[in-house]
C-alpha cells in the first residue's frame, strides 16, 4: 500500500524539496501553502512528473489556527487514507533586528508561527499518525547559535521546536511513533530573500567548516532518513544539517 506525507510549508524552499523527493520514492504527498497557490501547485506538477498523477495536492493552511490545521489533516485522510508521516516545517523569520529594536508586534508574528503552529500541526500529528509513523520537526542551527543581532526571536522559536521534538519522542515512543528534528543551517533558499537579505547566503555560506552553503534538497535527504525504516532507532535525535556550523 501507498504510503502517505503530509508537509506544512511545502510549497517552496525544504518543504517543496521534500514533497518532491518523497513522490519520487512512490509516496502520497499533502502539502500546505499559506498564501503562494502558484508555487503549491508547481510543486504539485513536480511531484506528479517524478511520482505518478493524483499522488500529490495542495491545501491552504495557516498552522498559527486550529481549525485550518485540522481541517488539513481531515482532507489528507479523506483523500489518501492513513497518515504515515509528517513534516512540520512551516515557519516565518523577519527582517534581522536586535533585540531591543524588536516589537512586541514583530515577536508575536514569530512565536505564533514558528511555536504555536508548530505546536498544533505536531498535537495533529500525534492524533493522527499511524502506529510505526513518523514525524520530523523543521528547527534550525540556530536555536544552539542565538542568532545574535539578526533573529534572536527565530532561534528562541525554534529552541521551542527541539524541546517539542523531545518531549513528543518520549510521549509517542511507545506507540511506535517516532519523534525527531533537523536542524538546517544556512540553506539556498528564498527565505533569505523574503525579509530583505538574498545576500546572507553568500556571506555566510563560505564560512561554514565545509565552505558552502547548503541546498535544500540536502535537508530534504535527511527528512527522509529519519522517516525511513533506516532511522527505526532513532527518535527524540536533533539532526544538524549545517556544514558544521
Amino acid at each position: 500500500m501507498t504510503k502517505t506525507i503530509l508537509i506544512t510549508g511545502g510549497s517552496r524552499g525544504i518543504g517543496s524539496a521534500t514533497a518532491v523527493l518523497f513522490a519520487q520514492k512512490g509516496w502520497n504527498v499533502a502539502i500546505s501553502f499559506v498564501g503562494n497557490q502558484e508555487s503549491a501547485d508547481e510543486t504539485c506538477a513536480k511531484c506528479e512528473r517524478v511520482g505518478f498523477t493524483g499522488n500529490a495536492f495542495a491545501r491552504k493552511c495557516d498552522v498559527r489556527d486550529e481549525d485550518s490545521v485540522v481541517a488539513f489533516f481531515a482532507a489528507t485522510r479523506e483523500r489518501f487514507g492513513a497518515i504515515d508521516a509528517v513534516v512540520n516545517n512551516a515557519g516565518i523569520v523577519a527582517p534581522q533586528s536586535t533585540l531591543a529594536e524588536m516589537t512586541a508586534d514583530r515577536m508575536k508574528a514569530v512565536f505564533d508561527t514558528n511555536v504555536l503552529g508548530a505546536y498544533l500541526v505536531a498535537r495533529e500529528a500525534a492524533r493522527t499518525v499511524s502506529s510505526g509513523g513518523a514525524i520530523v520537526n523543521v528547527s534550525s542551527v540556530a536555536a544552539k547559535l542565538g542568532s545574535p543581532g539578526e533573529y534572536v526571536d527565530y532561534a528562541g522559536s525554534k529552541g521551542a521546536v527541539d524541546s517539542l521534538t523531545i518531549g513528543l519522542s518520549k510521549e509517542l515512543g511507545p506507540k511506535g511513533i517516532r519523534v525527531n528534528a533537523v536542524r538546517p543551517g544556512i540553506i539556498d533558499t528564498d527565505i533569505h530573500g523574503s525579509v530583505g537579505r538574498p545576500e546572507r547566503v553568500t556571506e555566510i555560506g563560505p564560512a561554514c567548516p565545509l565552505g558552502r552553503p547548503g541546498q535544500a534538497d540536502e535537508v530534504a535527504q535527511s527528512i527522509y532518513w529519519l522517516i525511513s525504516d533506516d532511522a527505526s532507532y532513532v527518535t527524540g535525535s536533533l539532526l544538524d544539517v549545517s556544514g558544521g556550523r
